[in-house]
């Protein structure tokens, strides 16, 4: 008898909880379609190349700017993992988003092991350029600053093209505190890669290491430009003087 009520609560609590999920979930939802545009939605499927055979096939974009998802995502900040997991599921583009840039604002709160952990273990859902660059270096960069950086190595070696963009957009956390080697080495590995988003992310890491310091950037620049893919080299050069970027493009 005594069996039976203790299944029966924790039955009931079980069930108290997933309603309290669903409804959280559901808040979200209908949160980020009062801030839907149709118009602009149309707009970022195009720009995100959504169409059949495209990077983002299949991405449903509800039209909701940036600005406006971190503000829902400020909202949530303390959703479970359990319903991050869920949104990070969805075919909609923005609930991914929303879910990723709650895991941004809880790891600025407090920088937990298992927010980076989990960012790992979720990155086929991580799957559109915007995902990754707004979350990959606040995050798993960001983690990996004082710790072994092994696991960038093997994303960057990964045959999937997010998980390439996620390693050296990482490296941007790096960056930031001067540190090149990593992101350099990475850069490397991926100066063959023949997806033009892996392109322009390593030049965009390039373009960041010369505005720390240009000559570190120029020295791997002397020994890869004639080599580099063209998009990936009009990135880095970005900032460069005139006559410096045509000696960089004329070779």
């Amino acid at each position: 008898m005594i069996l039976r009520r203790k299944v029966r609560r924790k039955v009931c609590l079980y069930n108290i909880l997933l309603r309290k999920s669903e409804f959280m979930i559901n808040n979200i939802r209908k949160d980020l379609r009062k801030r839907a545009n149709k118009e602009k939605a149309k707009i970022l499927a195009r720009f995100f190349k959504t169409e059949k055979g495209e990077y983002g096939e299949g991405d449903i974009f509800l039209g909701v700017m940036v600005p406006e998802s971190r503000k829902v995502a400020k909202d949530y900040i303390d959703l479970p993992f359990e319903d991050i997991a869920e949104l990070l599921k969805s075919k909609t583009h923005e609930e991914r988003l929303i879910a990723l840039l709650i895991l941004v604002e809880r790891y600025k709160k407090n920088r937990d092991k298992k927010i980076a952990d989990f960012y790992l273990k979720n990155t086929r859902h991580i799957n559109n350029w915007d995902l990754v660059d707004l979350t990959a270096h606040k995050i798993l960069g960001n983690y990996l600053l004082d710790k072994d950086r092994a696991i960038l190595y093997e994303l960057a070696k990964s045959k999937n093209l997010w998980e390439r963009r996620i390693a050296v957009i990482s490296t941007f956390a790096f960056i930031q505190k001067s540190e090149f080697k990593d992101s350099l080495k990475i850069s490397e590995i991926l100066l063959n890669d023949k997806h033009d988003l892996i392109h322009k992310a390593v030049g965009w890491m390039l373009r960041e290491i010369g505005k720390k310091n240009q000559d570190v950037e120029e020295e791997f620049l002397k020994k890869h430009y004639k080599k580099m893919p063209r998009t990936m080299l009009r990135y880095a050069i970005e900032k460069f003087d005139e006559e410096k970027r045509k000696f960089y493009l004329n070779k």
